[in-house]
Parts: structure tokens; C-alpha cells; sequence
């Protein structure tokens, strides 16, 4: 289905913030069949041989809506923003992975922790297939077509990574990473990404909540975009498996994220037995811990966004998966770090601070200011167009007064002044006196 200049006209009007309720009526994310149009947008037209792969990425890789200074990835599901995320990184022709990261739908933690492997060098995708096996759903197939993943040196020849009980579509070069439960697969695909990469030791450890998801969800993005790993604790104790992986790497620098309410003083305190360098990186909810993350830095540890020119990425605090999905947005093209809200319709006055901290602005010349971008993950049950809209103007590059110098009153010229005369000298006498006239 093909959008008419009517909608097209619709999506104008929303982004305005004008005729909202009409716009989503008209549904721009879904076809006639029901299933989520991630795109309408085609990448660079592929060459005649590639016409099919052209055809699926015309329909799948690009997000269907954007501003000036957002672009919507609008799928319903997190496997439809998993493959469109994966295709704008990746879309095709001569810019393919080596290899994809196919998780399990529903398990966030395999999809938080498998982040990593989008990290150099593997620099691998996530992909989310059916839960319990089965068909791999349609967005992940019609990815698949695209990205033909290839394997390499970098996958040891792997061309897609299985974890936690997926299976690799028959005819791909598949390695499979097992995992029970969250710790024992976050463990597991540590040692993948330890045996793949050039530096078998992390540079730092990251440690979230296996039960409070909306905590652990901006650890994707640092992973993917750092190569440091995730590991699970639970909120009052450490699973065994984590706590032989910190052992494993005791001496390595560890971030936990989260407050008290997600990872317990007493968890805590057995984390830091295991790493003794441990610290705590939070806010009192996930909005206010995402935003202290992107804000954080200790050695090379840390966004460090502080200031403006940043791409960002933001997403639903509701949809865990999402931010495994999202995850190769922060890893390539703007990098940037993750920004939960916690509502679809109301932007969070903390997250509205922020962006308003690192707006940029210029004095004379846009054109070589600094500038900030937005991935926006979901539909508008997700997050709404009027928040789209007030997101927008936040990131927007605005013009601030010039400081300029005070100005100078010339002074008055003085009036010219008249010469004064010289009077003749009266004429002495013999006697030394003047003469009389």
C-alpha cells in the first residue's frame, strides 16, 4: 500500500502537532495485511541483479516518519525495529554484516546482553526470532534477504549467532550460545565476544537488574557502541554464574546500574567483593538513570554528553526488547546513548531538562554549529506524534544573541577656539618708561 498525498498531508499536519488523532487513525505504520511497515523510504537502489533485495528493503529499511531533527523507527513489535534498526545500519549493496545476533522474542535479557557483539570488530546486528522456534518472523526473514550476512574473519566464519535457544535459518553458518537462564547467557555470549575479539578483556564491566528491566535497557546501548559486557544480578543477591564471570575478570573496572530499589545495598555489597572497584551509576527511577548514564564519565568509561552535537536514541521504558533492538543505532552512523520515557503521550519533565540542557544554538552562521539528532523507537503506542513534535523543537538548532561589544559615542568635536591677537609692545622711552600716546 502505497501512501497518498492525503496521508502524506496527515503526517505533515502531526508533526505540527495539528490533527493528531486523525493521523494515527490513518495508521502510516501498517499494510493492508495488518503487519507493521517499517519503511517507505528505500535505501540506495541496488544494482538490477539484487531487484528482489530491493524490493524487501523498499518495504523494510527505513523508518516510515521523521522531522528535521527525529526519525521514527514505527514498528509495532521489537522484531520489526530490530530488522529496520539492523537495515539502516546495514542497507545492503556493498555495507553488509559478517554476521547477525538472532535472540529469542520476550527475552530481554539475551537481547540486552547480546548488544555487545554490534561492537567492533564483529560489529553484529540484533535479530529477534519466535519464541519456543518456528518460522523466524516476517521482518526478520525479509532482513535476512538483505543483509545476507556472509561470515568472516571477525565471525570465524559464523553467520549468525544463536542464543538462548534459537535456531540459524537452514542454510546459514550457525554458532549456537547457550543460556538457561539470563546470568548463564550473558556469561556465554561474554566468552563469544572474548574469543572474537582483539583484546579478549573488556575495557569495563556493566551489571544490571535481571528483574527490573526498565533499569537495565540503557546498558545496550553502551555495550553495543563500547564492547564492554553485560551481566545480570538479581535485586538481593548475585546468580552464580555472574559471580564466576567477575571473577574471571576481577581487576576489570565494574558500573552497576540502577538505584537501591533495582540492585539491593546487599547485592551490592556482594558485587563488590567480586569487584572491588565497583560503583553504582542511577536515578530514583529508569528515566532519571538513563539520562545519569548518558551524563556519566570515569576514565573512558561514559557518554559524557553533557554539551550539544549528539545523536540520542529514545524508547519506551514498557518495551525492554526495544532497547536490544535499537541497540546498533548506538553503535555506528550518531552515536548515542539510550533516553527512556515512561510515558507515550506526556514527554518526562526530567528527559524535557535535559534535552533543553544540550540543546545547540549558534550566534551568526547554522551552518557550522553543532547539531543533535534523535532515533525515536516505536509507533505512537510507543511514542505519541505530539511528543515526536515537542522532542523535535528541543533538538532543534536555535540562534542566541551575540555578545558584542558596548557602543562607542564619539565624543563632541570641540568647538574651534579664535586666535588670540598680538598686541604691539609699547615703545620705550630713553628713559626706560612707556611713550605717551
Amino acid at each position: 500500500m502505497q501512501l497518498t498525498p492525503k496521508t502524506w498531508f496527515a503526517i505533515a499536519a502531526a508533526a505540527l502537532g495539528v490533527a493528531i488523532v486523525a493521523f494515527i487513525a490513518l495508521d502510516p505504520f501498517g499494510d493492508d495485511s495488518g503487519r507493521p511497515r517499517i519503511a517507505q523510504t528505500p535505501p540506495p537502489a541496488a544494482p538490477s541483479s539484487s531487484s528482489s533485495q530491493a524490493k524487501t528493503s523498499e518495504s523494510l529499511g527505513f523508518p516510515a516518519f521523521a522531522t528535521k531533527d527525529t526519525t521514527r523507527i514505527g514498528g509495532r513489535d521489537a522484531a520489526s525495529n530490530a530488522a529496520a534498526a539492523a537495515l539502516a545500519v546495514f542497507p545492503g549493496v556493498d555495507q553488509r554484516p559478517q554476521a547477525v545476533a538472532l535472540v529469542p522474542d520476550g527475552n530481554w535479557q539475551a537481547g540486552l546482553a547480546a548488544a555487545v557483539l554490534m561492537a567492533p570488530p564483529l560489529r553484529a546486528p540484533l535479530l529477534i526470532a519466535a519464541s519456543g522456534g518456528g518460522d523466524l518472523p516476517s521482518p526478520t526473514a525479509d532482513a535476512l534477504d538483505v543483509l545476507q550476512p556472509a561470515g568472516g574473519d571477525a565471525s570465524d566464519r559464523a553467520q549468525v549467532f544463536a542464543i538462548a535457544g534459537t535456531t540459524a535459518p537452514g542454510g546459514l553458518r550457525g554458532v549456537n550460545v547457550p543460556g538457561a537462564d539470563p546470568a548463564a547467557a550473558a556469561v556465554a555470549i561474554d566468552r563469544l565476544r572474548g574469543r572474537l575479539a582483539s583484546a579478549p578483556e573488556p575495557n569495563h564491566l556493566l551489571i544490571v537488574s535481571e528483574d527490573d528491566p526498565a533499569y537495565a535497557m540503557p546498558a545496550a546501548a553502551w555495550a553495543a557502541r563500547s564492547g564492554d559486557p553485560i551481566f545480570f544480578t538479581r535485586r538481593g543477591s548475585v546468580p552464580q554464574a555472574t559471580a564466576i564471570a567477575l571473577k574471571r575478570h576481577r581487576g576489570v573496572p565494574a558500573y552497576a546500574l540502577g538505584p537501591e530499589t533495582a540492585i539491593s545495598p546487599a547485592a551490592f555489597r556482594q558485587l563488590r567483593k567480586l569487584a572491588p572497584t565497583l560503583k553504582r551509576v542511577a536515578g530514583p527511577d529508569p528515566v532519571a538513570t538513563a539520562i545519569a548514564l548518558a551524563k556519566f564519565q570515569d576514565g573512558t568509561f561514559g557518554w559524557n554528553i553533557n554539551d550539544p552535537g549528539h545523536g540520542l536514541v529514545i524508547a519506551n521504558a514498557a518495551r525492554p526488547m526495544d532497547a536490544a533492538a535499537a541497540s546498533p543505532l548506538s553503535a555506528s552512523g550518531k552515536y548515542g546513548p539510550l533516553l527512556l520515557t515512561d510515558s507515550a503521550a506526556k514527554l518526562p519533565l526530567l528527559l524535557r531538562t535535559y534535552l533543553l540542557d544540550i540543546k545547540p544554538g549558534y550566534e551568526s552562521d547554522p551552518t557550522r554549529a553543532f547539531y543533535n539528532h534523535a532515533w525515536l523507537i516505536g509507533d505512537a503506542a510507543a511514542i505519541g506524534l505530539a511528543m515526536q513534535s515537542q522532542i523535535d523543537g528541543l533538538l532543534e538548532l536555535t540562534q542566541v544573541g551575540q555578545t558584542r561589544a558596548p557602543t562607542q559615542v564619539p565624543a563632541p568635536k570641540p568647538k574651534p577656539q579664535p586666535k588670540p591677537t598680538a598686541k604691539a609692545a609699547p615703545k620705550a622711552t630713553a628713559k626706560g618708561k612707556p611713550a605717551k600716546h
